[in-house]
């Protein structure tokens, strides 16, 4: 081979490793590239997606208080409480205090109610100032806003949300009549155990419980529409969670017929304390009402569930009465779901479910009565 050759072959061999040499550089100039591009592309993607979150819960936020974020809001309730006047209007708890703090013990002794209440300067100048807002929208043709994340509502004498008041009350005194009558059916019209003396229906211990957190709840109801204070609310969400859960341990109870007092308990023992414990978060940790919501929609629906099956099931005499507490009952909780402001400042759509929930109290304690009297009409029947 002549040297000319030899060198052409050397050559091309350079060439060619040179160009290897260019695509591996350049590959992996084209990898780095296109894994730069793609974490760039998930990093604006995510930041799309955090910045549209954030959006969204501002959006939230402000629709939740659009009312108290009004620069106009915002200053009468300044001047309100600089002043303790809105035009030619002053209010007594805002001069007291001015008097307390400049003269010492000159402040105005107010009647123990009220001290209960709570209703202080800051309270009158933001449910004033509210006042003032929603004139202003209705004259503009404007429709109600939420102040402090709560419907402007008007006030009958301190009573904060009358109507809710109202209905509340009646619904107590539903549960107490019902039981009444239910505590005269056992132990008046029915046959009792020749032995002790009690009834024959094994589960009026449990309906007396029941009577006793039902009304219990209620009254915290009527107390917490009355003054929405923090103690107070925590109470009401405490019985209505109370109430929820031991109505579940009674549906279970009496729809699998669980009569014997060890499996009672180990139905009841783990949804007490879990019971217990939720009732000690809401009230000494967080009051974190979506999961609050969370936990009384799934035992009210579980009970629903529970009662409706059972009642399509069985041959009970009443299941009818049953079956309309169990519909009318769910179709009430929609008025929870559906939020409207309260018509002429007084009946929301919370005012409306505890109305609704009066005439099915009277259905409820109705079936339950005549449970008692189907249950022991059977004992009685076998015992003799």
């Amino acid at each position: 081979m002549s040297t000319w050759q030899i060198r052409g072959k050397e050559k091309k061999e350079k060439e060619t490793t040179n160009n290897n040499q260019r695509r591996r550089i350049s590959g992996r100039n084209n990898k780095i590239f296109t894994t730069n591009n793609t974490r760039i592309f998930q990093m604006s993607i995510w930041n799309r997606v955090i910045f549209f979150v954030a959006f969204l819960f501002l959006v939230g936020r402000l629709n939740a208080s659009i009312g108290d974020s009004n620069p106009l809001y915002r200053s009468c309730l300044e001047q309100c409480e600089a002043t303790g006047c809105i035009g030619d209007r002053c209010f007594q708890d805002c001069l007291s205090s001015d008097i307390g703090s400049n003269n010492g013990s000159e402040s105005v002794q107010k009647p123990f109610y009220m001290q209960f209440i709570q209703w202080d300067c800051q309270s009158e100048c933001r449910y004033h100032c509210m006042l003032e807002r929603e004139r202003d929208n209705e004259m503009l043709g404007l429709g109600p806003v939420k102040y402090h994340g709560k419907w402007p509502f008007r006030r009958v004498l301190w009573i904060q949300e009358p109507m809710s008041v109202v209905f509340s009350v009646c619904n107590l005194a539903m549960h107490y009549l019902g039981w009444i009558s239910f505590c005269s059916l056992l132990y008046t019209k029915l046959p009792l155990r020749p032995k002790d003396r009690k009834p024959y229906y094994e589960y009026s211990l449990l309906w007396h419980a029941y009577a006793i957190l039902a009304m219990n709840s209620w009254f915290w109801s009527a107390v917490f529409h009355m003054r929405d204070l923090d103690l107070t609310e925590k109470l009401d969400y405490s019985s209505f969670v109370a109430l929820l859960g031991f109505g579940l341990i009674v549906a279970i109870l009496r729809t699998f017929s669980v009569r014997d007092e060890a499996s009672r308990v180990m139905v009841a023992a783990p949804l007490i304390a879990f019971l217990t414990t939720h009732i000690l978060y809401l009230n000494f940790y967080k009051l974190d009402y979506g999961l609050n919501m969370k936990v009384c929609l799934s035992m009210g629906v579980a009970q629903l569930l529970l009662w409706a099956i059972w009642g399509g099931l069985s041959r009970h005499p009443s299941r009818g009465k049953l079956l309309t507490v169990v519909v009318g009952t769910s179709l009430a909780m929609l008025l929870e779901i559906y939020d409207f402001p309260p018509y002429k400042g007084y009946i929301d759509a919370h005012a409306l479910w505890h109305a609704t929930t009066i005439p099915l109290t009277y259905l409820w304690w109705s079936f339950i009565k005549d449970d008692a009297q189907f249950r022991t009409s059977n004992l009685t029947k076998k015992v003799k």
